[in-house]
C-alpha cells in the first residue's frame, strides 16, 4: 500500500513545487509529506523529485509518473463520486467545453438542462482549442471531427453533412448548378482556416457514390464561418457549410440548398469524458439530454 499512500503527497508537491505548501493542503506535517514521497520513490526504484533548500523540481521520471498519476487519481475520484452520488439528483458544478461553431446548437440545450436541474451550476467554456480534461477539470468536452485514440469515453451525438447554399436571388441571376463540375462557372465563397489554408469543397461524385474534393476558385474567402452565410444571403455567391449552421437561414428562406444529391458527409460531433465520469449524475444528465435531442434533430 506504500505506493498508493505516497501518490497524493507526491501530486501536491509536484503541483505546488513545495513540500510546505503540499503539507498545508493535506493538513499534515512537512516531515510526513517528505517521508511519504521518499517511500514512494523507494517503491518505484526511481527518483521523482530533485530537492534543494529552496527549490523542488520534477525529474524526467517524475514528470512521466505525474502524468499517469493525475489520470489515475481523477478516475478514482470519479469512481468514488459515482458510488456516493448514484442515488442523487444532478447537482453541483458541471464544466463543459465546446467549439464556437457549435454554440448555436448546444447552448439552448444547456439552458434546458439547467432549467430541468436547477441545482446544477454550469460552467461553459467556449474554445476552439483542445482542452485537457484532467488538468483543466473539465467534465465533458464536445468535439467536432474525427477522434484520436485515447483513454477517454466518447459518445457520438450527431452526424453532420456538408450543404452547398445560395440565395434565391443569386440563383435567379446565375442559374442553379446541377452537378459539382458546374461550380467552375459560379462565384464560390470559401472558408480559410486558422492555418491560412482554404478549405476545398467535398461532394459525392454521384448520388450514393464515392466522395471527392472539388477544387473551385474563390471569388471571396473569409476566416469566419457565419460570415460565409452572410455573404451568401447577400447574393455574393455559393458557400458550403455544415448543415447545423444553416438551419435559421433555411427557415427564413434567405438561403436554399443546391446539389443536395451530391452532399458529402461531414465530421461527427462527440462528447468526451474521463472513464467513470459518465455515470456521475450531473454528467449522465447532460449526455442523456444531448443524445436524446440531437438524435431526433433533422437539419
Amino acid at each position: 500500500m506504500d505506493l498508493f499512500t505516497g501518490v497524493l503527497p507526491f501530486l501536491h508537491v509536484a503541483e505546488e513545487r513545495s513540500f510546505r505548501k503540499a503539507a498545508e493542503r493535506l493538513g499534515v506535517t512537512v516531515a510526513a509529506v517528505s517521508k511519504a514521497v521518499r517511500r514512494l520513490e523507494e517503491e518505484l526504484g526511481a527518483r521523482l523529485l530533485e530537492r534543494t533548500s529552496r527549490h523542488v523540481a520534477l525529474t524526467p521520471e517524475g514528470a512521466a509518473f505525474l502524468e499517469r498519476a493525475k489520470e489515475a487519481v481523477a478516475q478514482l475520484r470519479a469512481a468514488r463520486e459515482t458510488v456516493s452520488q448514484a442515488h442523487l439528483a444532478p447537482r453541483g458544478p458541471l464544466t463543459v467545453t465546446l467549439p464556437f461553431i457549435l454554440g448555436p446548437v448546444l447552448l439552448p440545450r444547456l439552458a434546458r438542462l439547467q432549467a430541468r436541474h436547477p441545482q446544477l451550476t454550469l460552467h461553459v467554456r467556449m474554445s476552439d482549442r483542445l482542452s485537457r480534461l484532467v488538468e483543466e477539470q473539465v467534465d465533458v468536452a464536445i468535439r467536432l471531427g474525427d477522434l484520436e485514440d485515447s483513454s477517454l469515453v466518447a459518445r457520438r451525438l450527431l452526424r453532420t453533412r456538408w450543404m452547398t447554399l445560395a440565395s434565391p436571388t443569386y440563383l435567379a441571376r446565375h442559374g442553379t448548378p446541377e452537378r459539382p463540375s458546374d461550380l467552375e462557372h459560379h462565384a464560390c465563397l470559401k472558408f480559410v482556416d486558422p492555418r491560412g489554408l482554404t478549405r476545398e469543397w467535398r461532394f459525392l461524385e454521384a448520388p450514393g457514390g464515392a466522395e471527392a474534393v472539388v477544387r473551385t476558385r474563390a471569388s471571396i474567402d473569409v476566416d469566419h464561418g457565419p460570415a460565409l452565410l452572410e455573404l451568401a444571403a447577400a447574393g455574393a455567391g455559393l458557400c458550403q457549410v455544415l448543415d447545423f449552421m444553416s438551419d435559421a437561414r433555411m427557415r427564413e428562406g434567405t438561403l436554399v440548398e443546391v446539389l443536395a444529391d451530391h452532399a458529402a458527409q461531414g465530421p461527427p460531433v462527440h462528447a468526451l469524458c474521463l472513464p467513470g465520469r459518465q455515470a456521475v449524475p450531473r454528467v449522465r444528465a447532460l449526455l442523456q439530454l444531448l443524445t436524446e435531442e440531437l438524435r431526433l434533430t433533422a437539419w
